[in-house]
């Protein structure tokens, strides 16, 4: 899952990006929340948490910016702000879930794939003979499961989410590595290393147009 943080609190941003790492998440760290909206033209991401009181932009004008441009993606406000009103207001702009500080870090794990399920609700994906679990971040092959590092894990669960269509190189690398300098080359040897676990011709290409499963 790829989550994205929005906490001006270096020291709690720090604390969290590290732990939902340790816990299988991928995640992007912003603590200016001015830089959000231009991170998410260029990047996709499965949840995005972000704090209420934080300096420039409040939580609830970044979640009303966020629902203007994107109506789907699950926002958890993660906040001090305990009041029914603030709450009241935070589902009514948009956000889907309202966790309040302080709290349990597992707790949020818990809910941030609460969230991720209610957005993906068939969890379960089979295509010939590979087998895709969503939840578990899990592959298999003929029933055995097959190991896949972070990054390839996420270019098959974008190719199996867009399954039927081909995906670029550009939308690969937007979804996977978001602003940072990576080149097609890179994509083109995380595919060829997916092909060598993958059934023989699962993986579909166009030139001009990029890759399809499905």
């Amino acid at each position: 899952m790829k989550v994205l943080l929005v906490e001006d609190d270096r020291l709690l941003g720090e604390s969290l990006t590290e732990y939902l790492q340790s816990e299988g998440f991928i995640t992007d760290w912003v603590y200016d929340p001015r830089e959000v909206m231009d991170l998410l033209e260029v990047s996709r991401y499965d949840v995005i948490v972000l704090d209420l009181m934080m300096p420039h932009i409040g939580g609830e004008e970044l979640i009303k910016a966020i629902r203007e441009k994107d109506k789907e993606t699950p926002i958890l406000v993660l906040t001090a702000k305990q009041r029914l009103e603030d709450k009241r207001t935070c589902f009514e702009l948009g956000a889907d879930d309202y966790l309040t500080k302080p709290f349990e870090m597992e707790e949020l794990t818990l809910r941030l794939k609460a969230l991720y399920r209610r957005k993906n609700p068939q969890d379960v994906v089979v295509i010939d003979e590979v087998e895709v679990c969503f939840s578990k971040e899990m592959v298999k092959v003929k029933g055995k499961p097959i190991p896949l590092s972070k990054k390839d894990w996420l270019i098959l669960k974008f190719l199996v989410e867009n399954r039927g269509r081909f995906v670029s190189h550009e939308e690969i690398l937007n979804y996977v590595w978001g602003d940072e300098p990576v080149g097609e080359d890179v994509v083109r040897a995380h595919i060829k290393n997916l092909r060598k676990l993958l059934p023989e011709g699962f993986i579909k290409t166009m030139k001009g147009r990029g890759y399809r499963v499905g």
